[in-house]
This record gives C-alpha cells, sequence and structure tokens, in this order.
C-alpha cells in the first residue's frame, strides 16, 4: 500500500485511504447491511464478558441494536455492581430472558460458566476487547460450539483465532466504537494519558504499568505539557487527580490531543484511526499482543524517555493502520448481522 502523509489531510479521507476498499466503503455508508426488518421476531442475544460486570464494552451496541430489532442482554453473577443508571440491560442465569443466542467474549471463567449453563444455545465468539494471542485454557471448552468468531480487524483477528485456539474463519467487523470517530482538534500542548487498571477486582483483572504511567505524567507536566486523563472504566481516579480527568470517554478526548501516551489496550487502535499518535507504555510483565504495539510511535520503560517520545511521536505507516483498525462506518451493524446470521439462529 503506497504510504500517505496523514497529517495532510482530513481525517475520513485518510482512514478510507488506510484502511483500503473495505473501510472506504464504509466510510461512505455502503458497507454497513441494510437494517433488519423483515424478521418475524427480534433476535434475542444473551451476552457473557471476561470482566463478568463490565458492561462498557456492550454499550456501544445498544443503539444500532435497537434500531435493528435485536435485544441484548448481558449475563452478570448478581447486580452488586451495576450502577442503577447503567443502559446495558444484565440479568442473572437465573433471570435471563429466553434468547436464540450465547455470545461469549473470551474464555474466562464467567463465560466458561454461562456456556456450560446455556448449552441449548448456539454459540458465537466475539472479540470486544483485546486478548493476549496465547491459547485461553478454557478454550478447547467452547471450540466444539462455536458457529461464529468476530473481530474488529485483521491484526485482532489473527489474535483472537490464537486465543480461542481455531483456525476457523474470523469475520472482520470492525469497533463498534469506530462507528461516531470524533473529529480531531488538537491543541497546543495537551497530550493525553491512557490509563489502565491499577488493581484486579470482581470485575477484571489489572495491567502493570501504571507506576511507569503516573512517572511519565509528572515529566510531562513538568515540560508545560497540559496533561488529560482519559480513564480506563475500572481506574482508580485517586491516583490522577492531580491532573484533568477527562469528563468524556477516552476515545472522544483523544481528539483534542497532540499526542496520547498510556498502557497499550483496545483503545490504542481506535485513537490512532482518530488520527492522535500514541506512545507505549510497556513494563516487563505486561503482555500484550503485537498489533497493539505497531500503532504506537515508539514504546519506553522509562519515564525520562517519555517527554521526547511524546514530542516526537507520530502515527503508524497506513497498511499498519488499516491491520489495526479494521473497516470503519458500520461496524455495530456488521457485528449484529453477523449474530443474527449465525448457524442455528432462527
Amino acid at each position: 500500500m503506497t504510504e500517505i502523509n496523514m497529517s495532510s489531510l482530513p481525517r475520513r479521507t485518510v482512514l478510507a485511504g488506510a484502511l483500503g476498499a473495505a473501510g472506504a466503503a464504509a466510510l461512505t455508508g455502503t458497507a454497513a447491511p441494510a437494517r433488519a426488518s423483515s424478521h418475524p421476531r427480534p433476535l434475542r442475544v444473551l451476552i457473557a464478558t471476561n470482566e463478568p460486570w463490565g458492561t462498557y464494552h456492550v454499550s456501544p451496541l445498544l443503539t444500532e441494536a435497537a434500531a435493528r430489532g435485536v435485544r441484548l442482554t448481558q449475563l452478570v453473577p448478581d447486580r452488586s455492581r451495576i450502577a442503577p443508571d447503567d443502559p446495558v440491560p444484565v440479568a442473572t442465569p437465573d433471570t435471563a430472558p429466553r434468547a436464540d443466542l450465547l455470545v461469549v467474549t473470551g474464555a474466562g471463567d464467567w463465560p466458561l460458566e454461562c456456556a456450560a449453563r446455556f448449552r441449548h444455545l448456539p454459540l458465537a465468539a466475539s472479540s470486544l476487547a483485546y486478548l493476549g494471542p496465547d491459547e485461553a485454557p478454557g478454550a478447547k471448552r467452547l471450540r466444539p460450539r462455536l458457529r461464529t468468531v468476530t473481530s474488529s480487524s485483521d491484526a485482532e483477528a489473527r489474535s483472537f483465532a490464537s486465543y480461542l485456539g481455531t483456525h476457523r474463519r474470523v469475520r472482520v467487523v470492525g469497533s463498534p466504537q469506530t462507528d461516531d470517530l470524533p473529529r480531531r482538534a488538537p491543541e497546543s500542548g495537551l497530550v493525553l494519558v491512557v490509563t489502565s487498571v491499577t488493581h484486579p477486582d470482581g470485575t477484571g483483572g489489572a495491567a502493570p504499568g501504571t507506576e511507569l504511567l503516573l512517572a511519565s505524567a509528572a515529566r510531562l507536566k513538568d515540560a508545560g505539557k497540559h496533561v488529560l486523563v482519559g480513564l480506563h472504566p475500572r481506574e482508580d481516579p485517586e491516583l490522577w487527580r492531580q491532573y484533568e480527568i477527562s469528563a468524556v470517554p477516552t476515545l472522544q478526548a483523544s481528539a483534542r490531543a497532540e499526542a496520547a501516551i498510556g498502557i497499550p489496550g483496545t483503545v490504542f487502535p481506535l485513537i490512532a484511526a482518530v488520527g492522535t499518535p500514541l506512545v507505549g507504555c510497556t513494563d516487563p510483565a505486561l503482555e500484550v499482543p503485537g498489533y497493539l504495539l505497531s500503532v504506537c510511535s515508539s514504546t519506553i520503560g522509562d519515564a525520562a524517555d517519555a517527554v521526547a517520545a511524546v514530542s516526537g511521536a507520530h502515527l503508524p505507516d497506513a497498511s499498519v493502520l488499516a491491520d489495526a483498525v479494521g473497516p470503519v462506518g458500520g461496524s455495530a451493524a456488521r457485528l449484529l448481522e453477523a449474530w443474527r446470521r449465525t448457524p442455528g439462529v432462527h
């Protein structure tokens, strides 16, 4: 693919060129399938995630699901960690409504428990958040039942297939979070700090690297940068109270930044899709798929390198961006349609 100067082109033009024919079609609205209206009843989907109470991976699907007549219910062990105003419908396995399909987003303990509980349902696996490329110990319990596997991009598909230990086709549908990318308007001197999770809890695990990121933020502030913090939904905000904490989601906040620095995670390719270059903070104990590192201008293991890395940050080549991001526009529709077309779903 021919290299292009991303900094000199409008964001949507950049994405259309970088993401190739599929991405360009999605950007013009032709790649998303038409909304289903002829089905006799709504598609009813139960979803079980590796983060049992973490509804933030499902929420980007709600608007399109309502428009397409798809009823989503996330399975949770109980309601103890669900906020009263959480928009994602949840149920315990005992109170779950009748369903046509069970979707698991990983092979952690909770998805495995739900898969065993709902043995009568067709099973799909969809990567809604990054997972390591090593085969999960419980993946062999899911493989014989899997009828549909989806992921957001070619790069994520390779990693997800390895995680599941499968050679079957993985449908690349894009990330629903890219369906409404913010228009980039960088503010001079503003750096977005992208956090992960410092302390594990019942909702999910943690990622090493927070001490390095905290030290890097301090170096950036001392260098005169305006530090804006994009918190992971489960991060402890007290750790970051000395900085401005973004009032909007991290992806939206990234449009304001000249560059972003953080612990590589699911949001990294999406921030790159906005047009904001990234620096990754890595830790010897941190294991992430290579494609998340590939969208980084550089990675650092020492806070002393933060200012120089951020000052020189740039976007990856167009081919790397396309591989990591996947098609942009209509992604939620493609994912829901892939679920509807799962063999055995009527």
